[in-house]
């Protein structure tokens, strides 16, 4: 992980923003955008949920970042051919690679228990890591992550 990277993140952690927020948010900062409402809409998937029971935000969030380079999001515009097997890419990288070792992909299962707290060098490191994993997926597929998705407009 780069300097800048970690650099970033800590940032965006001691500004209050969660693990899926946080990667949207350098998402669309890579793009030179705004967005509040989605980084807001972001925030329904912070701690798994809610209090770590369920799937891990940085999962879901890197699965939304996904989405926001490949999905469809107006009318006449088609989903990206290959964001199925970028998702799954996404998943079995998480699962296997990410969480190797640990109980599941919960974030109870990563932080060792319900409703403990988000602990800032595991999930620090979990965000770099899908970060690193999106653009990697990203360019992989033909996508640039600096360029949005202009929707057909």
């Amino acid at each position: 992980m780069s300097d800048d990277l970690a650099t970033d993140i800590l940032r965006l952690a001691h500004a209050g923003y969660c693990c899926s927020q946080i990667l949207m948010r350098l998402a669309l900062d890579l793009q030179g955008r705004d967005d509040p409402d989605l980084v807001r809409a972001m925030a329904g998937l912070c701690r798994g949920l809610s209090q770590g029971s369920q799937t891990c935000g940085v999962l879901t969030g890197a699965a939304c970042v996904l989405g926001l380079y490949a999905g469809k999001g107006v009318d006449g515009e088609a989903e990206h051919e290959r964001l199925p097997v970028m998702l799954e890419e996404l998943t079995d990288w998480f699962s296997q690679t990410a969480c190797a070792g640990l109980p599941g992909v919960r974030c109870q299962d990563i932080l060792g228990g319900p409703d403990q707290p988000p602990d800032t060098t595991r999930c620090g490191g979990l965000v770099a890591g899908g970060w690193l994993k999106v653009v990697e997926i990203l360019t992989e597929n033909g996508l640039d992550p600096t360029e949005a998705r202009d929707g057909g407009r």
